[in-house]
C-alpha cells in the first residue's frame, strides 16, 4: 500500500522546487504562475533504518521500502472555484489524493513575485482554504438535490440518512470551515467519503521558510511544519552521507522529506510492518487497526483468504535476538490469530493454506 500527498499552494510559493527536491525529479521551476500545467507525480522511498539493519541480518538480496506519491499541482488563486486561473481542472487532481499539505509561503524574496504582492501566510491560507471549501459547496448542493428527488418516491431509511448528513456538511460549508475541522461519526464519515469532498481531507500547513530561519521557534499552528525548500534542494544534489553530515553541521535532526512522512503517517493513521529473510526485507504501510488477515492480504489476497496465523516479533527485539532462530530460543515470537491488531515494526511470517 502506497499513499498519496497532493502539494498545493498559490504560485509562487516553492511548490516546484520542494518538489523537486523531495523526489529528484527535474520539472519547470519557472518563476511565473501555473509553470506546472500537468501535475507532475513522483514516488519516493519512505526513509526506514529498521530495513537496513534487518536485511543485514537476514543476508537479504534487496531491500524494498514503502513509498510515497508526491502530486505536485498548479498553483491555485482566489476564483478557482469558480475557474479563475486553471480553476477546476486542479481541484479535481487535488480528488484523487489521500491528504493534502498546502505549502505557504514565510520566507522573502525580492527576486520572486508573490501573487498577491505581500508575504502572509495566513491570508495565503485562507484563501487556498476557501477555493477548497467553495468547490465542496458546489458539490453538496448538487449531491442533496439528487437526494431530495429520489426522497419523492416511497421513504428510505438510508436516503433520509444521507439527506441529514449532506445537509449538515453543507451548512458548514456555508459557515466557511473546512470539513475537516469536524468530528464525524464512522456512518457520517462513510456517507461523505464517497462525494471525495476536498475541505475533508486532512491538511498539513508546510511553511517555506528562508535558511536564516532554520532552528527557530516560528510558534506556527497545529498539523504545521516548517520546511527550507532551498535547502532541500541542496540536500537532494548530494550523496546520503554528504547531506546527513551537512544537516549535522547546521543542527538539524531530519532532513524536511523526512518530517514530512513522519507527520504524514501520523496524519493518516498509518504504520509500517516488515516481512525479511533471504530473498528481500520489504516494508508494507497499513491502517493502525488492522488485523493480522487484512495485513497479510496486503501481501496477496490468497493469504488473507487462506490465513491460518502469524509469527510476530517486534523488529527490534528481533535484532536483539540476531536471528529468527535465535529468537524463537528466547521465546520472544509469538503465535497471532486472526483478531490480533498489527503494531508499527512488527515483524512477521503469515501461515495460510
Amino acid at each position: 500500500m502506497s499513499f498519496s500527498l497532493g502539494i498545493v499552494g498559490l504560485p509562487n510559493v516553492g511548490k516546484s522546487t520542494l518538489f523537486q527536491a523531495l523526489t529528484k525529479n527535474k520539472v519547470d521551476a519557472a518563476n511565473y504562475p501555473f509553470c506546472t500545467i500537468d501535475p507532475n507525480v513522483g514516488v519516493v522511498a519512505v526513509p526506514d533504518e529498521r530495513l537496513n539493519q534487518l536485511s543485514v541480518m537476514s543476508a537479504s538480496a534487496k531491500i524494498v521500502p514503502t513509498t510515497i506519491e508526491f502530486v505536485d499541482i498548479a498553483g491555485l488563486v482566489k476564483g478557482a472555484s469558480t475557474g479563475e486561473g486553471l480553476g477546476n481542472k486542479f481541484l479535481a487532481h487535488i480528488r484523487e489524493v489521500d491528504a493534502i499539505v498546502q505549502v505557504v509561503r514565510h520566507f522573502s524574496d525580492s527576486n520572486v513575485i508573490h501573487v498577491g504582492g505581500k508575504i502572509d501566510p495566513e491570508d495565503d491560507k485562507k484563501i487556498i482554504n476557501l477555493e477548497l471549501i467553495l468547490a465542496d459547496l458546489e458539490t453538496v448542493t448538487k449531491h442533496l438535490s439528487k437526494v431530495i428527488s429520489k426522497m419523492k418516491g416511497a421513504y428510505e431509511k438510508e436516503l433520509d440518512q444521507e439527506k441529514i448528513v449532506i445537509s449538515k456538511a453543507k451548512d458548514i460549508l456555508e459557515q466557511e470551515k473546512l470539513l475537516s475541522q469536524v468530528a464525524w461519526t464512522e456512518e457520517e464519515f462513510k456517507i461523505l467519503k464517497q462525494l471525495n469532498l476536498l475541505s475533508l481531507k486532512p491538511i498539513i500547513y508546510l511553511y517555506n521558510i528562508a535558511e536564516n530561519d532554520l532552528g527557530k521557534d516560528l510558534n506556527l499552528p497545529i498539523n504545521s511544519l516548517s520546511i527550507c525548500a532551498k535547502l532541500e534542494a541542496e540536500l537532494a544534489e548530494l550523496d546520503a552521507s554528504e547531506a546527513q553530515n551537512y544537516l549535522q553541521e547546521l543542527g538539524i535532526k531530519n532532513s524536511g522529506l523526512t518530517n514530512l512522512i513522519q507527520t504524514s503517517y501520523g496524519l493518516l493513521n498509518l504504520i509500517t510492518f516488515i516481512t525479511t529473510g533471504p530473498e528481500e526485507t520489504k516494508a508494507w504501510t497499513i491502517t493502525q487497526g488492522t488485523k493480522a488477515p487484512q495485513a497479510a492480504g496486503v501481501i496477496h489476497t490468497d493469504f488473507e483468504k487462506g490465513f491460518i496465523r502469524a509469527e510476530v516479533i517486534n523488529c527490534h527485539d528481533l535484532l536483539k535476538a540476531g536471528s529468527w532462530t535465535k529468537a524463537k530460543e528466547l521465546g520472544l515470537m509469538r503465535m497471532e490469530g486472526k483478531e490480533y491488531t498489527m503494531q508499527d515494526g512488527d515483524t512477521v511470517h503469515f501461515y495460510f493454506n
